[in-house]
């Protein structure tokens, strides 16, 4: 099945873009061809953009917090495995210490590197990257590709502990709330809210099915559309009902 997220307040939605970046990054790096390594450091400039937000590392810690509170409460529960909910406890407590030794302003070890940014500049134009622009750049992609990726992991690594904190909430994100089975009749799905706020709906569907879901929501309702869409057609409604799964995750 195919699993779709879709995040309902913009603190959610940067933890996905995040985690989507870092990812890209992690696969890129491991790789040996230049124009790899080069996806990697552009993409490494883009978590430099979503992470220039002062307070997010203040807002994940407390999220953390926030988290490991709640899970304390949980320790009186029968139906809890106290082996796993320390080891959860004792992942919380590693995270947030490493966040905390994490120094000066998230990025700053890459926005100090006049090389870097020089580079990152030139990325902002369009084609802006030719060798033309960047000789230097050009050199360093002929380096050895072992040479590249230590320099890559470098630039990375003050960035983990960051990684290593949101993982951590979007797990527990994603496994909270309980999964119901629903039919989108003649594609379309409507529910109305019981004023319950969710941070992040996850919406699963047969890869069969020849649609993707369009999701509208907030506290009062829920609408879903299903909707072939394609590179060669106008986007138009599946007239099929449509099985899917629905999970309301909420933190």
């Amino acid at each position: 099945m195919i699993c779709y997220e879709h995040p309902l307040n913009e603190r959610i939605r940067t933890l996905l873009r995040l985690e989507d970046l870092f990812d890209k990054v992690a696969f890129f790096s491991a790789k040996d061809e230049a124009v790899e390594h080069h996806s990697a450091l552009v993409t490494l400039f883009e978590i430099l953009d979503v992470t220039s937000r002062a307070d997010m590392k203040s807002e994940l810690l407390q999220e953390l917090e926030r988290q490991k509170q709640a899970l304390e409460t949980l320790r009186r529960s029968p139906d809890i495995s106290e082996g796993v909910l320390n080891e959860v406890l004792g992942n919380i407590q590693a995270a947030s210490h490493n966040m905390l030794n994490m120094t000066g302003k998230i990025g700053e070890h890459m926005r100090e590197n006049e090389w870097l940014m020089s580079i990152k500049q030139r990325m902002g134009i369009p084609g802006g990257a030719c060798e033309f622009d960047l000789p230097s750049y050009h050199h360093w992609l002929h380096l050895a590709p072992a040479v590249r990726r230590n320099d890559l992991e470098e630039w990375l690594a003050p960035l983990l502990p960051l990684e290593e904190g949101f993982s951590i909430v979007l797990h527990l994100l994603r496994n909270s709330g309980k999964t119901c089975r629903h039919t989108a009749h003649r594609g379309v799905y409507q529910q109305m809210g019981s004023g319950r706020v969710a941070h992040m709906l996850c919406l699963k569907v047969k890869e069969s099915v020849p649609c993707v879901p369009e999701i509208s929501a907030n506290k009062y309702a829920l609408n879903i559309r299903f909707v072939i869409s394609g590179s060669r057609q106008k986007t138009r409604i599946y007239e099929d009902d449509v099985e899917f799964e629905l999970t309301f995750c909420n933190l």
